[in-house]
């Protein structure tokens, strides 16, 4: 049997129709989630949409937050696209010192040219966080007298 739900994302309502079994799924995997079960239906679609651009590319749930990554690696878009800029936009450079294919490495290019602020945050954040612990650090070899 299907029963119809209406998906908001932005500001466009879309009805769909989906099975009792679909939407219970949902419904469980939204509570476990802790998130409303609209709220994960437009992550699945959007999520699903940039998969189906960028085929090399899924998504990670982790400390950092939902992220984008390579398939068959462990390795996050953002940390491929700030290596790249580390090796003054050299891919075959970035590829041999990650140990992963050129062809992920141009997937991450590709798939930055698509979403450039959201892996441009990713990004930031991480050299924030990094700032921040060797701060913390220093504090302590401060303490020790070293």
């Amino acid at each position: 049997m299907l029963q119809r739900t209406t998906m908001r994302y932005m500001s466009q309502p879309m009805s769909l129709r989906l099975t009792e079994a679909t939407i219970e799924r949902l419904g469980h995997r939204a509570r476990r989630a802790h998130m409303p079960t609209r709220t994960l239906a437009q992550r699945y679609v959007e999520e699903g949409l940039r998969m189906d651009e960028h085929p090399l590319v899924r998504f990670v749930d982790g400390p950092a937050g939902r992220r984008a990554r390579l398939v068959g690696s462990a390795k996050d878009v953002w940390e491929v696209i700030a290596t790249v800029r580390d090796n003054d936009s050299d891919l075959a450079a970035t590829a041999e010192y990650l140990h992963i294919p050129l062809g992920l490495v141009q997937a991450a290019v590709t798939y930055y040219g698509a979403y450039r602020d959201e892996v441009d945050q990713l990004i930031a954040d991480n050299e924030r966080e990094a700032a921040e612990a060797h701060a913390a650090f220093q504090a302590g070899r401060a303490a020790l007298g070293r």
